[in-house]
């Protein structure tokens, strides 16, 4: 159905990496997710919703950058943290 976290990795040299997914999120993730990104040089690419009227509300957050791999995986782990995900 389309109602999962997607996170994907590319190397591109010299311990760098590209990243790019979307979070699923509750609109209570939506903002400390955002915040958890940002700080951590991800961008968030876009943010919307797929259907009309779920329940509870889910909201599609993209992200997409290119940076040492370590501070990515380190960034989306703050991400994912701020999330409802089971660990």
């Amino acid at each position: 159905m389309g109602t999962s976290t997607a996170i994907n990795f590319q190397p591109t040299g010299d311990g760098k990496a590209a990243i790019t997914g979307d979070f699923v999120l509750l609109g209570t993730e939506v903002n400390p997710v955002i915040s958890a990104l940002r700080e951590n040089g991800i961008q968030v690419t876009a943010l919307h919703s797929h259907m009309l009227s779920e329940e509870p509300r889910l909201f599609f957050m993209h992200f997409w950058a290119i940076d040492d791999a370590v501070k990515l995986a380190q960034g989306l782990k703050a991400a994912l943290d701020k999330t409802n995900s089971k660990k």
